[in-house]
């Protein structure tokens, strides 16, 4: 029998009671199974949550679709009754604890999984009962993480949510000047830069302490320049050259799988090029990196992460990546129009030995204004592979002799693999 014949001979009022009855009953198992753990007096179960939810789906269905006025009635009564049970689970408890409240609101969120079924809002009353089956379950995942976070670091992200989300949309659209630099694309190319920074930058806080090669994987996705001179440093005070090399190519391998995020969001067309060599290279030297640093050393102790990264979402390091990001856009353009193709390859070789995220950026704001896409696709490769070989001699300068002498090689064997995409372009 198909579907369409199985829903003739069952109502559809039927069937969205059933779905009233699934989803409500999903949220009343959650905290049955929290009651369970519990001491003290907990609101609702598996009988509780699907009454609820029959409640509003019920009060729906007499108001109509056009009465909304019985609805928010019904979930006035249904949060007054709610009240009066946590004013109950409040006098029950002596302790002295202030006992949570997310049982009740899970209650209310349950009314309007059943207002939202008559509706025929299924997929947001799913939803919602996913969301609020996560959010119940990960209690402890949340607020370990409220603890590990500092204040000053919320704040940061408050500001930086301010401008990105009040900023960023009332900002003009359009080029201007002979440069052609429009503002909107300038601020978004930050903002794309420092979220995906930002991402590595919050797991890194969520995993202190640690392995070194989890930290190594994260801080190139974060910035693999930073995370280089810090194992570096850092391979100075431990015997584990193996571990700190192995490390510092395994930075520069996620480094490449940062640049095609970045480069996916900007420039389509730009990806199709680089993608198969970038991933190539990043699963090659993520291998190599990973079983580099799993060969022993002088000592079996398992060597945590010290270092600590910035947040990159200080106002100070958008803006002045913002001002470095037109500057260095304003000099490609320059050296396009002058220079040409070779102007390019020069320049990505250069700044390489600098940052190359403003680099990159800047190619892929222009291919197709002033550059060419198969030049612009050499003149980041060639950026890419001299920042590995500017990485390997950072290594090599401020690591131990054995660490930095093995960090060199491998990053310049990254190099020379690095400048293999050039054949085809």
């Amino acid at each position: 029998m198909q579907f369409d014949q199985f829903v003739q001979f069952f109502p559809t009022e039927g069937i969205k009671i059933v779905l009233v009855l699934f989803l409500a009953f999903l949220i009343g198992l959650e905290r049955e199974e929290h009651k369970s753990v519990d001491s003290h007096y907990s609101f609702g179960g598996v009988r509780t949550f699907p009454l609820i939810a029959l409640i509003g789906y019920s009060v729906a269905l007499l108001a109509g679709r056009q009465q909304l006025f019985p609805e928010i009635l019904g979930f006035l009564v249904v949060g007054g009754f709610l009240m009066l049970s946590y004013w109950h689970k409040v006098n029950t408890i002596h302790s002295g604890e202030m006992p949570g409240v997310t049982s009740e609101l899970s209650g209310l969120v349950t009314y309007l999984v059943g207002s939202l079924v008559y509706h025929d809002y299924f997929w947001i009353a799913t939803t919602l009962t996913v969301a609020s089956m996560l959010l119940l379950e990960l209690k402890e995942v949340l607020e370990g993480l409220t603890r590990r976070v500092a204040p000053h670091e919320i704040l940061t992200f408050t500001k930086f949510l301010l401008l990105t989300a009040v900023i960023l949309p009332v900002l003009p659209n359009q080029p201007f000047g002979p440069f052609l630099i429009n503002p909107f694309k300038t601020w978004l190319v930050v903002v794309a830069v420092s979220t995906v920074s930002y991402g590595s930058y919050l797991l890194l806080q969520v995993t202190k302490g640690s392995g070194i090669q989890l930290s190594a994987i994260l801080g190139g996705i974060y910035s693999s320049t930073v995370t280089t001179v810090a194992l570096a440093k850092r391979s100075t005070r431990e015997n584990h050259p193996h571990l700190f090399s192995g490390s510092t190519l395994l930075a520069s391998a996620f480094m490449y799988l940062r640049l095609t995020i970045l480069i996916a969001i900007f420039n389509w067309h730009l990806l199709k090029l680089l993608f198969a060599p970038f991933v190539a290279l990043a699963v090659a030297a993520a291998v190599t990196g990973f079983l580099w640093s799993r060969r022993p050393d002088g000592s079996s102790e398992e060597v945590h992460r010290q270092f600590e990264h910035e947040n990159p979402l200080e106002m100070r390091a958008a803006f002045f990546f913002a001002g470095v990001f037109v500057l260095i856009l304003v000099v490609t353009k320059l050296v396009l129009s002058y220079m040409g193709t070779r102007g390019a390859y020069i320049l990505g070789a250069v700044i390489g030995f600098a940052d190359v995220d403003p680099f990159i950026m800047s190619m892929t704001q222009a291919t197709g204004l002033t550059a060419q896409l198969n030049v612009s696709a050499g003149a980041i490769v060639l950026a890419t592979a001299s920042n590995n070989l500017a990485k390997g001699i950072y290594a090599y300068s401020f690591g131990s002799r054995s660490a930095g002498r093995q960090s060199l090689f491998l990053l310049v064997m990254l190099t020379l693999a690095g400048l293999l995409p050039l054949l085809w372009f």
